[in-house]
């Protein structure tokens, strides 16, 4: 009998990163990716002038600029959608590209059959198999079989279904319609669908604006695996520095590229701005600012980890100014005219809607300075919370009690929509806030709008146009109580960095929903979990909450036939702050570490064997019953080698952390 080597550990994470990401062989291209002295319009509007760009197979670039510097269109150009008024686009001969679909249209296709549909090559190989199955052409048929091998058709199914599972669509809805999402879910739906298709280039153009923090982390991790070449437009610094290596800044109608991730661009930036005399004098002015509340927060910061792990970015964020200070947007949160404590006091409530609790026995105590992040996984009640804080949702029982002289500031999507779309942002700031039209001016111009786009109507502003209006008019009612749930959604990385700096100086108490870790880290000294209708004080940081997330995932295996599951749903570690002590494996569970390689290898040959045997002409000349029993068979190791790897990557995780 042969004797077959057990796998190495990182054999191992090779093949559970083609398990995760599929194989989708890249073929080998030395030509580059190339922009030369290209100008582009789009309608009367010149967005790139005379741009010239270089990127190498298998870079991840990061596409940053202000909202409207022409970065979509740069990534539309890429993808062939556009074409440049002047100058040449070289592509690699063949390349495939994936994107994010604009158009959702509302089908009857399942969730799983939508995402799956991206792979035209697959689909189409499918559809071949049928007709020669119908034809009776067995050689035909073991041809297409080798194919369908070599690009990884078998797979193709639970791989889809890890994808929307990562990006927060739990087991059960895989097979539902996707005509029943509903429009930000349909988005998710549209990322999914572009991450399970085979690529070399992925055009990904701010894909978590949709998204909650517990899919952005799971999206940071896939794109890690990804191995073809990454265009990326983002406003998430945390988020760009973990994925990308380069950035091109499209600013001014002119695209630089920058070696390095999102925060080495800023340091470059800064310097470049310092030879600039006024520049530079700005940059000193913003950094003392900073320094002051730095040393503030200092003085009064805990020894949480929340509160530290502030500290350490208030005092990054001395970094990060000096490459913001040509930004628009310069503004400060009015002080409120009273703080009352507590500002709300919530005892024993449960919230739902209808007979559907979904939150139960909160309770908690708002006073001014407090300062709280929400965390917990998308459906988990995170927004209902902060409808209840809000008293927009009575609790149906126990009892929420808000100061008579509270004043809440409550930033959700929905108001965005709310907004007079007949009416120029001046008039809704002069008869929301009873000020004068120089005195509405003056205000808008802190948030970007300046000469006549403050007079435009607001039906023809953009999503993040409204965004800033939205919280322009919030902070100009001079709140005690911040109720932000996500808040950047349609912001660029100045206005995030500029609301980043408001929030500091503001005396009052901040609830804040976001995906931005940034933000996160900048504003709350602690944070709250959201769970299984809790609402529980999170003692540790973000780090933290992303490696539980992480052993979570990698503890849902595969069910067979039925794709991955949703997060499993162990209790969160409560209390975090200290590292645990040093300690062995488990006995048992050291055996079973042991014994998974060659589980897993035994696994594969078995696999590799079961695929011969169903690329053998031969098989289909024998009955039609023998066939599907071997593709059942096949299903079943599947599904077992994918719940190996599975548990195989936690145990190491174990292992590693004894």
């Amino acid at each position: 009998m042969q004797a077959h080597a057990t796998p190495t550990r990182d054999a191992l994470r090779g093949r559970r990163s083609r398990w995760l990401i599929g194989k989708h062989p890249l073929t080998l291209r030395t030509q580059m990716l190339r922009l030369k002295n290209i100008t582009l319009h789009r309608g009367p509007k010149r967005v790139l002038h005379d741009v010239t760009l270089t990127v190498h197979p298998g870079q991840r670039v990061g596409v940053v600029g202000a909202n409207g510097a022409g970065k979509s269109s740069l990534l539309g150009l890429v993808a062939g959608r556009y074409s440049a008024d002047a100058g040449e686009l070289e592509r690699p001969a063949g390349q495939r590209i994936a994107e994010v679909e604009q158009d959702i249209e509302t089908v009857d296709r399942s969730l799983l059959d939508f995402v799956m549909d991206g792979d035209a090559a697959l689909r189409a190989l499918e559809v071949e198999l049928a007709q020669a199955e119908a034809a009776g052409d067995g050689e035909r048929q073991a041809r297409l079989f080798a194919r369908y091998e070599d690009i990884d058709g078998y797979t193709a199914e639970p791989r889809a279904a890890r994808i929307l599972s990562g990006l927060g669509f739990p087991a059960a809805q895989h097979r539902e319609a996707l005509g029943t999402f509903s429009g930000g879910w349909r988005v998710r739906a549209a990322l999914a669908r572009a991450l399970a298709q085979p690529s070399d280039l992925l055009l990904l153009d701010e894909p978590t604006n949709h998204l909650d923090l517990d899919a952005v982390l799971w999206l940071e991790e896939w794109i890690g695996s990804y191995p073809g070449t990454l265009l990326i437009i983002s406003h998430d610094r945390e988020f760009l520095d973990s994925v990308v290596g380069h950035i091109v800044h499209v600013h001014a109608e002119q695209a630089t590229q920058y070696t390095g991730n999102y925060a080495e661009f800023e340091r470059a930036r800064a310097e470049a701005l310092a030879q600039q005399g006024k520049a530079h004098e700005r940059q000193q002015r913003e950094v003392a600012r900073i320094q002051r509340f730095v040393e503030r927060f200092r003085y009064k910061a805990s020894k949480a980890r929340q509160a530290q792990s502030r500290l350490k970015t208030l005092e990054r964020m001395e970094l990060i100014a000096p490459a913001h200070v040509d930004a628009p947007f310069h503004f400060a949160i009015p002080a409120p005219e009273r703080l009352p404590n507590p500002l709300v006091a919530i005892e024993n409530a449960s919230a739902g809607y209808g007979d559907v609790r979904v939150l139960r026995s909160v309770g908690m105590v708002l006073a001014p300075g407090q300062r709280i992040g929400i965390l917990g996984r998308n459906g988990a009640g995170k927004s209902t919370l902060v409808k209840l804080i809000a008293g927009v949702l009575a609790p149906c029982a126990g009892r929420r009690a808000g100061h008579a002289d509270l004043r809440v500031g409550y930033f959700a999507q929905h108001q965005m929509e709310q907004l007079r779309d007949d009416e120029s942002a001046i008039a809704q700031l002069q008869r929301d806030g009873g000020i004068g039209e120089q005195q509405a001016r003056n205000v808008l111009g802190r948030y970007g709008f300046s000469g006549e786009d403050a007079l435009r109507r607001v039906g023809t502003y953009s999503g993040g146009e409204r965004a800033r209006l939205v919280l322009a008019l919030i902070f100009q009612r001079r709140p005690n109580l911040l109720l932000l749930d996500e808040p950047t959604n349609h912001l660029d990385l100045d206005m995030r960095h500029a609301l980043s700096i408001a929030l500091q100086d503001f005396p009052g108490a901040i609830v804040l929903v976001s995906h931005d870790r940034h933000l996160i880290k900048s504003t709350a000294d602690e944070l709250w979990l959201v769970r299984d209708g809790q609402v529980m004080p999170y003692d540790g940081d973000l780090g933290d909450y992303a490696r539980w997330l992480r052993r979570n995932q990698a503890a849902a295996p595969l069910a067979a036939g039925d794709g991955p599951a949703a997060p499993a749903d162990e209790d969160a570690p409560a209390a975090p702050a200290a590292a645990p002590p040093r300690r062995r494996l488990g006995y048992s569970l050291q055996r079973e570490l042991d014994r998974l390689p060659a589980e897993i290898e035994r696994l594969e040959r078995e696999q590799q064997a079961l695929h011969a045997r169903l690329a053998d002409p031969a098989l289909y000349q024998r009955s039609g019953e023998h066939i599907a029993s071997l593709r059942s068979e096949l299903d079943r190791v599947d599904a077992a080698l994918a719940a190996a790897f599975a548990r195989w990557d936690v145990l190491e995780g174990e292992r590693e952390r004894a």
